[in-house]
């Protein structure tokens, strides 16, 4: 059962083998689990120590998370999804750009220049 705030199977499916498994060790928990518990936390914004139990320990969720983020996984995921789709024509690369929130390079010059004038 898929819930809100977790992967649909189309997005694991996507993600899954971009996942790094580790060879030896503790048997692992199940690498979706511990993803929907990342998307989970990341989507609601609650504290790791309240995850929901269906995504294992919290500990094992947070601990997994700081990995996958100080060893760039999450960033090759994002780098190898976006190639992908875009090799599919999924991607519209227009970009706008809002001047509204854009602070103009005028109107520093017009201060300096003003500036320059008046001394």
């Amino acid at each position: 059962m898929i819930r809100r705030h977790e992967l649909t199977d189309g997005e694991w499916e996507l993600l899954a083998s971009l996942i790094p498994h580790a060879a030896t060790g503790w048997p692992r928990v199940e690498d979706r689990r511990v993803i929907n518990g990342m998307v989970y936390k990341i989507r609601t914004g609650i504290s790791w120590r309240d995850l929901p139990e269906r995504y294992g320990s919290c500990q094992t969720v947070y601990t997994r998370f700081r990995r996958y983020a100080l060893d760039g996984v999450f960033t090759r995921a994002l780098q190898q999804i976006q190639a992908q789709a875009d090799a599919a024509g999924d991607i519209d690369w227009l970009v706008q750009v809002d001047s509204t929130i854009v602070r103009g390079a005028h109107q520093h010059a017009a201060r300096h220049a003003t500036g320059a004038a008046a001394g």
